[in-house]
This record gives structure tokens, C-alpha cells and sequence, in this order.
């Protein structure tokens, strides 16, 4: 269709041929080919001239318009690896989602109002494909897939308790969160005097969100473990043992893309791979 197109716009087989650089006698037989297809004659021709028949005026709208579309399909899939539109579907813990991925997500695609973001507050390990999830950001080990997988950063949990609670620690209340097991073991270290201490709690509170958690703990309700950036970013907050830290957690993200990765997926994973960098305070805080 497009070269029968291009033949008619050229005024020739011949002048068709040279301008898509290919041989005559492929333009010919395409031409015949696509006329014995449709049982109708497209063009009538003599040695020296051609004109459309009836039937190929019609044709020849169809083509132009074929060709318009094709055109417009193929910059508009372009354009979308170098301006990003459309929806992307992204999940994350409750822990990172509201204090990292989202301010990092606003501050990236504010200026692009066709993005439309989906986000998906999750604990739990959500399949991709099942859910059509376009990325997510996972913390601590992912289950081994097919999917892509790159670390993009790291943070540390905190031991910590309301600002004026200075009530010895094991007559604290320990807030645990939901997919913490029932009994909580916890190994910190000194990295000062080289020194490792083992704690093991009976959580009093549950909860099935960190906010929640962090609602209790704020309140002097209780003890937890929360990510060190809002520990750090909250005045409310104090670190139980400030002289020991908590193993690093690794914070990966995962997309299902094997060939070419849509530009919004690339742009939201450099923004939280930038916020996990761009904490500047060190991750063994002090007491407050």
C-alpha cells in the first residue's frame, strides 16, 4: 500500500523506484501483486503516462491515510521515550511510600502534566505482571524472578521513642508492625567499641501501618523500629540507643521491561535513587 502510494505521487514505477531506492521490477511486482489481491486494476498505464481508476482514487485516500497513521504511531511512540505521558503504576512499602517516593515523584514529574501516577501502598511482595505494575520498590531481600532488578540505595532502621520518654527500656511498650514476627529480636552494634548487643521484645502494640506506628510512638505509646530519614527528619523523635545502629537495609527496584525501559519508569527510578542519596544527615544519628 504505501509503495503503490508512493507510485502514485511519483507519477512512475520508474520515479518510485529511484525515490525509496529500490529496484523497479520489486515496485512492479508489488504492484501487480497488491492489484491481483483486490481483483481491481489501480492504475492504468501506457509507456509514457498512468492515471488512477475509480477504484484507485478510493484506494489511494486509504493508503494516504494508512501512511498518516503509521507516521503519527511511529513519532508518538518516539516522542514517549523522551517526554513521558501516561500512567505508571508504582508500589512500595508504607515506610518509604509517603516520606521518600512520593516527594521524589512530585519533584520529577511535576512539569509533566500527561503523567498520571497509580501508587500502590504494600508490605507485601505484589506480583507485577498479576497486578500490571509498571515498577516497584522493594526493601530488604526481593524472591528471586525474571524481573529486573537493580539496588538503588540503602537506609538503616531505628530504635526509637518519643522525645521526653525516659523511662528505662524494658518498661517501654514495643509497637511492632504487622509483618514483624511475634517475637522481636533485634542485633545492634557499636561501631566504636566494636561491641554487638542483642534485644528481644514482646510487642504489646500491632499495627498495619507505619504511620500508625509512627502515631504511637510519637504519642510516648510505645517503642519501634522506624526508617533512620524520618527518625532524622522528625524533632518528635529520639533514638533508643544512640551509640548502636541497626544492620543496613538495601532498597532495590524492580520493573518487568526486558527491552527498552519507558522513559517514565527510567525518571521515577533516578528521583528515588537520588531522594535515597540526597539524605545528607549520617545514618547513626544521636540522641536527641
Amino acid at each position: 500500500m504505501t509503495l503503490f502510494m508512493n507510485v502514485v505521487e511519483a507519477g512512475s514505477i520508474t520515479k518510485a523506484a529511484d525515490k525509496l531506492d529500490i529496484s523497479k521490477s520489486v515496485v512492479s511486482q508489488s504492484l501487480k501483486q497488491l492489484e491481483e489481491e483486490l481483483a481491481t486494476t489501480l492504475l492504468k498505464r501506457t509507456t509514457r503516462r498512468q492515471s488512477l481508476t475509480q477504484t484507485g482514487e478510493q484506494f489511494y485516500k486509504y493508503c494516504c491515510e494508512m501512511h498518516r497513521l503509521a507516521e503519527q504511531a511511529w513519532e508518538d511512540m518516539k516522542i514517549q521515550q523522551t517526554v513521558p505521558k501516561g500512567k505508571i503504576t508504582l508500589t512500595a512499602p508504607n515506610a518509604l511510600m509517603s516520606s521518600l517516593v512520593v516527594p521524589a515523584l512530585l519533584d520529577t514529574f511535576s512539569e509533566f502534566p500527561d503523567v498520571e501516577l497509580d501508587l500502590i501502598n504494600d508490605d507485601s511482595q505484589l506480583d507485577l505482571m498479576e497486578n500490571n505494575i509498571d515498577l516497584a520498590i522493594r526493601a530488604g531481600n526481593s524472591a528471586h524472578s525474571n524481573y529486573k532488578q537493580r539496588r538503588i540505595g540503602e537506609f538503616r532502621d531505628v530504635l526509637c521513642c518519643a522525645v521526653g520518654n525516659d523511662s528505662p527500656m524494658d518498661e517501654v511498650p514495643y509497637v511492632v508492625h504487622q509483618w514483624q514476627p511475634r517475637l522481636i529480636a533485634h542485633q545492634l552494634y557499636n561501631p566504636k567499641t566494636d561491641e554487638t548487643l542483642s534485644l528481644t521484645f514482646s510487642p504489646q502494640h500491632r499495627t498495619n501501618a507505619m504511620q500508625t506506628t509512627l502515631a504511637l510512638i510519637e504519642s510516648g505509646y510505645g517503642m519501634g523500629i522506624l526508617p533512620n530519614f524520618i527518625v532524622a527528619a522528625n524533632p518528635t523523635l529520639k533514638p533508643v540507643l544512640p551509640d548502636f545502629q541497626m544492620p543496613r537495609v538495601n532498597v532495590y527496584a524492580i520493573h518487568p521491561f526486558h527491552g527498552n525501559v519507558p522513559i517514565g519508569v527510567k525518571m521515577a527510578i533516578a528521583a528515588i535513587e537520588n531522594a535515597l542519596q540526597d539524605y545528607t544527615f549520617p545514618l547513626q544519628l544521636s540522641a536527641v
